[in-house]
């Protein structure tokens, strides 16, 4: 997921990336303890250009180690259902078709997976606090857009 929250940074192939976290999202709601990608997803290698940038993320991530611990144990099964939905609503968000409006689910989506991965309930409230501020921005500009559609056919 956190590969996948990097994608979706990406303007164009956000669209694939959300997809893909909304499935796993949805996966993760179910509880299921493995995530089950299709075939063709799955058995196809990665680019070379991807594996350097996994490297780079990596050597990022190693940093990122030293100042994150696990901290506030939860409990799994719970916190796995609600990272999941949260997971899927912001890869929902990223088929909105506004310009740079995928950095953010996306940068959230990698914090939260990162948070999640290391067990880090502090950081991990924090990501999902700022998903739900960020899910809330979007719904009130969705919302405004829509009234303001409306108004000029009224």
């Amino acid at each position: 997921m956190i590969f996948l929250g990097l994608i979706a940074m990406f303007p164009g192939i956000c669209i694939l990336a959300g997809a893909v976290l909304a499935i796993l999202g949805f996966q993760m709601i179910m509880a299921r303890e493995i995530p089950l990608l299709p075939k063709f997803i799955a058995l196809r290698p990665l680019p070379p250009r991807v594996t350097q940038i996994l490297a780079h993320t990596i050597s990022i991530i190693v940093v990122l180690e030293r100042y994150i611990r696990p901290r506030w144990h939860t409990p799994f099964v719970l916190t796995k259902r609600f990272v999941g939905l949260i997971v899927t609503m912001l890869a929902a968000t990223l088929f909105i078709p506004i310009p740079l409006s995928n950095i953010l689910p996306g940068a959230l989506i990698m914090l939260i997976a990162f948070a999640y991965l290391e067990e880090d309930g502090v950081l991990l409230c924090m990501a999902l606090g700022a998903g739900l501020v960020s899910l809330a921005a979007t719904g009130v500009a969705s919302w405004a857009s829509t009234r303001e559609v409306v108004s000029l056919f009224v």
